[in-house]
């Protein structure tokens, strides 16, 4: 498996999923369509798939495009709203793309429709989560169609249970903004500060701070630790669910000392 991540609008992130063996190829939210035919010339891969994580213009809105610049997509996704598309699929649908597996989670909550895609290698091997705006580095999405109860269930049920070593790429490039919103929750958590300081020097050179991996998140993502104590103790809260509402409340309206 060989991913190529593809910078998009402002601050979105694509991705070019490959299977070696086969040479075929799946994109992720295609938003900006000619780049993707460009970096599948490039690769000199046959695309044969779009994966779209939700509804959203800005992953799902260059669908009908890049359909008709490409016939004879497979286009999955778990939202009627999503344009050009072939496959609706549920939670533990599987599929595959050349020999790669793809098995699609339900998260719900940032959109009532959305999928996460669960991309395996043949046994298990190099296992990777498209996570579009569910699950962000060190934060998540917000609730626009849900409640915290979905995103509990999302991040704590489902993402948090994939192995440790599972590659997380999302769906943009929020990470330090979302490390400093973690360092305001968790002030003496070594593993926020040192994330930090290496997102930054990426942030600097303009690399991309993607991909993380599922064990990393629970170290330092605050979305991902609403039953650790200190994050409840943040919140005044001794439970989850009401944990993870209290800190979505919060970061909406979250504004550090150091953007002012």
């Amino acid at each position: 498996m060989r991913v190529r991540l593809l910078p998009a609008l402002q601050d979105n992130y694509m991705y070019l999923l490959v299977d070696e063996e086969s040479n075929e190829a799946a994109i992720v939210d295609p938003v900006e369509p000619e780049k993707v035919v460009e970096a599948v010339k490039q690769e000199g891969v046959k695309l044969t798939s779009v994966l779209t994580t939700h509804h959203h213009w800005d992953h799902s809105g260059g669908n009908e495009k890049l359909v008709s610049l490409q016939q004879g997509l497979n286009v999955y996704g778990g939202d009627d709203r999503i344009p050009a598309l072939t496959n609706k699929v549920s939670h533990d649908d599987k599929f595959k793309v050349g020999s790669l597996n793809i098995q699609c989670l339900f998260t719900p909550c940032h959109t009532s429709g959305h999928i996460c895609f669960y991309v395996t290698g043949q046994d298990g091997q190099d296992p990777a989560v498209f996570t579009g705006d569910t699950l962000f580095i060190a934060g998540c999405g917000k609730f626009f169609e849900g409640q915290p109860d979905q995103m509990y269930n999302a991040l704590i049920n489902v993402l948090s249970n994939l192995p440790d070593e599972t590659k997380v790429y999302c769906g943009h490039e929020y990470t330090v903004s979302n490390l400093r919103f973690a360092e305001h929750v968790e002030p003496s958590n070594f593993d926020i500060k040192e994330k930090m300081s290496w997102a930054q020097v990426q942030r600097s050179k303009d690399t991309p701070t993607i991909p993380s991996t599922i064990g990393e998140e629970k170290k330092y993502n605050p979305f991902m630790r609403v039953r650790v104590k200190s994050v409840q103790d943040h919140v005044g809260q001794s439970e989850g669910i009401a944990t993870m509402g209290a800190l979505r409340t919060e970061k909406d309206g979250f504004k550090p000392k150091s953007a002012i």
